[in-house]
């Protein structure tokens, strides 16, 4: 077995077309983000990508059948630019794997006469987060400029650990090939799967295609987390409450 598998579903014909990414990261923010987009937009599989860099494991689906862990790459068809989305089980689990698999990702890419690509993933802060703010990266000094008319923030040191994993890969590999990338990560708790900040990347990533998208999906997922993430709150504030009782001192 080669250490990176492409099993092609078809060979499309594409147009000028923009890669999109979303593989899992912190809060699943890509993943959900790009997933969604693939069902919105009821994008096409064209690719499955199978690696040794993977985890050594199977997925069982409904039914007892097992699948092997991927990559998949879909496609969708645009007036001004087709677009080629990329979502997976997992990402490489170690660095060298990562950079192979990133480089045979663009590799696909450049084939079908990728210029422009968008990386989609979470910013961690630790803290709960009301309203999500969109964090961005770029490859070049211009593209900052028209990222912030999408309300992309570009705050100074953030984030000061860098990007790690394909997100920021595939734009520093890239921009090695002449591609021109955007990184936009939705600001998150990353204790949670957390479909808001997912929807935040959407909202400006719908702008930047000029594509419509129905959120109700993921406004409901995001919905039920609150729900979780109140009711555990709730035992916290009890339970510190209840060492506050105990620490008094008893008077008789």
């Amino acid at each position: 077995m080669n250490k990176i598998i492409l099993q092609y579903l078809e060979k499309p014909e594409l147009s000028s077309p923009i890669l999109i990414e979303g593989l899992p990261g912190v809060g699943n923010v890509g993943k959900l983000a790009a997933e969604h987009l693939i069902e919105e937009l009821c994008a096409k599989k064209f690719l499955e990508i199978y690696s040794y860099h993977f985890p050594p494991q199977v997925l069982v689906e409904d039914g007892g059948v097992v699948r092997l862990v991927s990559n998949e790459m879909y496609y969708h068809k645009m007036p001004k630019g087709d677009l080629i989305i990329l979502v997976g089980d997992y990402q490489g689990l170690t660095p060298e794997g990562q950079y192979e698999l990133s480089s045979a990702i663009l590799d696909i890419a450049e084939g079908y006469g990728v210029k422009e690509l968008y990386t989609l993933g979470g910013y961690g802060t630790g803290n709960v987060i009301e309203k999500c703010r969109v964090i961005g990266a770029t490859t070049h000094p211009d593209l900052v400029e028209k990222m912030q008319k999408y309300n992309v923030e570009f705050p100074r040191g953030e984030p000061n650990t860098g990007i790690v994993g394909a997100s920021g890969l595939l734009l520093g590999l890239g921009k090695l090939r002449g591609m021109e990338g955007v990184c936009l990560m939705g600001e998150t708790s990353g204790y949670f799967v957390d479909p808001k900040a997912a929807q935040a990347v959407l909202e400006v990533l719908q702008n930047i295609l000029g594509i419509k998208l129905d959120f109700s999906r993921l406004e409901m997922r995001a919905a039920q987390i609150d729900k979780i993430t109140s009711q555990l709150q709730r035992i916290e504030d009890e339970i510190k409450e209840e060492h506050k009782r105990e620490d008094l001192p008893y008077i008789g």
